[in-house]
C-alpha cells in the first residue's frame, strides 16, 4: 500500500485509552458497553473505574436509553458497539431519546461497512452513515487513523449533543502523526492537484493515495481530501477544489448512495455543478472474508478509483 504502514496502535486501544484518560480527568464521563468490552478493550475501565462504566448486555436500545437518562443527569456517556448495531437496531431511540430529546450522547459504531470481515452480512453495516446524516443536528463523523481517533474523542467530549464516529475496530494505515490538529466540519488536504480531485475518508484514504500516486506516474496531477466529518460537511473546501480540478471522485466504505458521495454531490449540484463519480458499496448486501477479498469483492480499492478516473477523462483515456 504505497509507502504506508500499518499502525502499531489498534484504534479499539485508542478509543479505550482515550476513554480512560478522560475518565481519569472528568468523573461525569461514562463508558456503556453491549456486550463487547472485550472486542473494543474497555474491559479496563471497568476494572479501573467500575462507578463509570456500564455493561448493558446485548441490549442496544437499552443502551441508548441508559445514555439519554445519564446525559440527563448531567453525565457524558460514550457508547459502542459494532455498526450495525449501533444505528440499525436502535435507530428510534437515538432518533428520539437522543435526539429529539437534545440529549448529549457519544456514540461508536466499529467494524464498518466490510471490515467486518469474518462475521458477515449480519454484522455488515453500509448504511450507518446515511441512517445517521438523517437525524436533526447529529455530527457524523469516519475516524481515519489512531491519531484522528483519539483526537476527535476529546474534541467531542466538551460538545454537546448527538455525535456518531464509525471506524475500523483493528489497524489502521497510519495517515497522520501524533501531533496532528483536526477540526469537526473540515476536511484535511492529504496532497494538491489541479487534474482530479479525490475526495474519501476512513481505509479509503490509504486507496487515495495510492491512486494518486499511480495517476502521477501518467501525468495526472491528482488533489486527495479526506473528508473526515460527513456531516456537517466542508462545503467551501468541496467547491474550491471542484473548481480547482473541475473533476471529483468520492471513495467511501459505504453505500455509495446516503453517504460521503451523496453528501459531496448534494453540496456540487447546488454550488458549482462538475463531473463526479463515486466509489463504494453498489447496492448490495456484506458477506464473510477477509478485509483484501472484501475491498477486491466490493471494488473499494485504488484500481476502481483510476477507473472512475479514466471514466471521467476525455474520451475514457488518461
Amino acid at each position: 500500500m504505497s509507502n504506508l504502514i500499518l499502525e502499531i496502535t489498534e484504534m479499539r486501544k485508542a478509543y479505550s485509552e482515550t476513554l480512560k484518560e478522560l475518565i481519569k480527568e472528568d468523573k461525569n464521563v461514562y463508558v456503556l458497553e453491549a456486550d463487547l468490552s472485550e472486542a473494543i478493550t474497555t474491559t479496563s475501565i471497568g476494572v479501573d473505574y467500575p462507578k463509570n462504566f456500564v455493561n448493558c448486555g446485548i441490549m442496544e436500545a437499552n443502551m441508548v436509553g441508559a445514555a439519554s437518562g445519564l446525559s440527563l443527569l448531567g453525565k457524558i456517556p460514550f457508547i459502542h458497539t459494532f455498526s450495525p448495531f449501533a444505528t440499525r437496531r436502535c435507530y428510534d431511540q437515538i432518533f428520539l431519546s437522543g435526539a429529539y430529546a437534545k440529549t448529549n450522547i457519544k456514540i461508536l459504531g466499529s467494524d464498518t461497512g466490510i471490515t467486518s470481515q469474518h462475521n458477515g452480512g449480519t454484522h455488515t453495516s453500509f448504511e450507518d452513515v446515511a441512517l445517521m446524516r438523517e437525524i436533526p443536528g447529529a455530527t457524523v463523523i469516519t475516524a481515519t487513523d489512531s491519531t484522528m481517533l483519539k483526537y476527535l474523542i476529546r474534541e467531542i467530549k466538551d460538545i454537546y449533543g448527538i455525535h456518531y464516529i464509525t471506524t475500523i475496530r483493528k489497524n489502521a494505515y497510519k495517515i497522520y502523526d501524533e501531533n496532528e490538529k483536526f477540526e469537526i466540519g473540515k476536511g484535511k488536504v492529504l496532497k494538491d492537484g489541479k487534474d482530479f480531485t479525490i475526495i474519501s475518508n476512513g481505509i479509503m484514504v490509504a486507496e487515495a493515495l495510492e491512486a494518486a500516486e499511480e495517476l502521477e506516474k501518467q501525468g495526472v496531477s491528482v488533489a486527495v481530501i479526506d473528508m473526515f466529518t460527513i456531516k456537517p460537511i466542508d462545503k467551501d473546501l468541496i467547491i474550491e477544489y471542484a473548481k480547482k480540478t473541475g473533476k471529483i471522485i468520492t471513495a467511501e466504505n459505504h453505500n455509495v448512495t446516503g453517504g460521503l458521495g451523496s453528501a459531496v454531490a448534494e453540496v456540487l449540484v447546488e454550488h458549482y455543478p462538475i463531473p463526479m463519480r463515486k466509489v463504494g458499496i453498489e447496492d448490495r448486501f456484506g458477506q464473510v472474508g477477509t478485509q483484501e477479498f472484501l475491498q477486491k469483492e466490493y471494488g473499494l480499492t485504488a484500481e476502481k478509483i483510476i477507473e472512475k478516473a479514466s471514466e471521467l477523462a476525455l474520451g475514457g483515456k488518461l
